[in-house]
């Protein structure tokens, strides 16, 4: 038996599975320190079920701690930044387009050095070592004690970034490593940021990490926990520790891999509809489309693979308001207040939830304190809904015909219409922990994206075939079966602009959890 947890705003989510079955699903308040809610969910779940600790197998969670941190810039330490590529990549400095806010906690200091490659491979220039050490000590003399190296085209040689690390490992055998290549895609400022803010996350991460082995432990549970990756499955505790940004956004794909098991569906939209906001994304072969364009975490422009989600402003909580031009919903939520501050529950607000009870779409809460409403304001808020939905399912669309509609969340009462652009709306038994279900079902995955000088056919399946095996090693690495891994997807973009056959090619191996016990 597995049980999965997934964090959010408003609630975490527990569920307990066996098999195919789920055997009982708990829902309780996010708490600030996050830790003591997903041990008062599990130990909730665990007294629901009537189970005991030793018949847990393993425990999956999702998690916001990194994000969080990271948006609010908390728990974050400084990172010294060395950039292999002097004097080419001299231009603009690393930390240049970071917020002042961030960059006054996380800036501990840089270095370029010289080294790095041309886009075939060609050495720019020999790795400058004494430089690197040079650079180590100054980290040294700061009291800095996480590093983040990028080199110039690292996606198509990581060479002289795992040199710089082997150097950094041999002279201060204390300080964190955090590679471009192993975080970040094509394109190296905003790989650089990748690794920048791993680094900085670190240190949290193995505090994390102590935190959910002593919860489990106080509980009585002996299993092993696994973390959710962005990219719909898990990685190992420790796996985490070294790459703790690959957290982030975690939670909407959990309920993309959610809904695509609960309906068996391998292609279609999800629509997640939680306490304060609505996660719109697209599953493509039972796993999340992934983001094709940069991403901005917190003012911070990366590159690390993200699901293409849309989040808009309308939940449980999301507030409506009577203007002179109709009625508004959203953006603002009460989020975790609805249960004291909902008409419903004795307060004064009124929310998306009052207007699904009023209009009879959903039964809790007290249905005698919204009977007030009047019909017309009712009906005008249940159309600001619904356009809501319209057009976020319209902006994630790629094809102009409808497409089958997985509605799941807290706050999926909300919808009752099948909206524009849909040919079938699902609404599966147990939607609303579909993330947390998604967290329990994680497999585990590897990613390469790199650059090959693939001139003709034959270094084309060669470039193609290295992928595939760097892609499974991650994949085994993380923690898969190496039996049950295969390659999900490969995709190789002729790169225009570059002479010599440069190729990209991004390749993901997904393969089972490696628990012989799981059952």
């Amino acid at each position: 038996m597995r049980i999965g947890v997934d964090v959010g705003g408003t609630n975490t989510d527990a569920v307990l599975l066996s098999g195919k079955n789920v055997l009982g699903a708990v829902k309780r308040p996010t708490s600030k320190d996050v830790s003591s809610g997903i041990a008062e969910a599990i130990t909730a779940l665990i007294s629901e079920c009537a189970i005991t600790p030793d018949a847990i197998d393993a425990v999956m969670i999702g998690t916001t701690h990194f994000t969080n941190a990271f948006i609010q810039r908390r728990e974050l330490v400084p990172v010294f930044a060395i950039r292999i590529g002097f004097p080419a990549g001299r231009g603009i400095p690393p930390f240049t387009a970071w917020p002042d806010d961030l960059k006054a906690v996380v800036r501990g200091g840089s270095a370029m050095v010289r080294g790095g490659f041309e886009f075939d491979g060609r050495e720019i220039s020999p790795l400058d070592e004494a430089a690197i050490l040079a650079a180590v000590e100054q980290a040294r003399a700061a009291g800095i004690g996480q590093i983040a190296v990028s080199c110039i085209f690292s996606q198509l040689n990581p060479a002289h970034e795992t040199r710089a690390a082997e150097l950094i490992a041999q002279h201060a055998p204390g300080m964190e490593v955090s590679l471009s290549s192993e975080v970040g895609r094509v394109g190296l400022l905003e790989r650089e940021n990748a690794a920048i803010m791993n680094a900085s996350l670190r240190p949290l991460a193995a505090t994390i990490t102590s935190a959910f082995r002593r919860a489990l432990a106080e509980l009585g549970i002996a299993a092993p926990f696994y973390i959710s990756q962005n990219d719909g499955t898990l990685m190992s505790a420790d796996h985490m520790q070294r790459y703790p940004v690959l957290t982030f956004a975690a939670g909407p794909t959990n309920s993309l891999r959610g809904a695509a098991w609960l309906t068996g569906a391998s292609d279609a939209i999800v629509v997640d509809i939680g306490g304060t906001t609505s996660d719109v994304g697209v599953l493509i072969a039972r796993f999340p489309r992934q983001s094709t364009v940069h991403v901005d975490v917190g003012g911070v422009r990366t590159n690390f693979r993200m699901p293409d989600i849309l989040s808009i402003g309308l939940g449980g909580g999301s507030l409506v308001r009577e203007t002179p031009d109709g009625v508004t919903v959203g953006p603002d939520s009460v989020g975790f207040r609805l249960r004291s501050e909902g008409l419903i529950f004795g307060g004064e607000t009124l929310t998306t939830s009052d207007i699904a009870v009023a209009s009879g779409q959903a039964t809790f809460g007290d249905p005698a304190r919204v009977a007030h409403l009047p019909t017309a304001l009712v009906e005008q808020a249940r159309g600001a809904i619904d356009r809501l939905i319209d057009d976020a399912i319209d902006r994630m669309k790629t094809a102009p015909g409808d497409i089958p509609m997985i509605l799941v969340g807290g706050g999926s009462v909300l919808v009752s219409a099948t909206p524009q652009g849909v040919s079938d709306m699902m609404r599966p038994e147990h939607a609303g922990v579909a993330n947390a279900i998604g967290a329990a079902i994680g497999q585990v995955s590897g990613e390469i994206d790199r650059i090959y000088n693939a001139p003709d056919a034959a270094s084309r399946e060669a470039a193609l075939a290295d992928a595939r095996a760097q892609a499974t090693e991650q994949a085994i690495a993380a923690g898969a079966n190496a039996v049950t891994v295969e390659i999900v997807n490969i995709e190789a973009v002729p790169l225009q602009y570059l002479p010599g056959g440069a190729t990209r090619v991004v390749c993901r191996a997904v393969g089972d959890l490696a628990l012989a016990e799981v059952r």
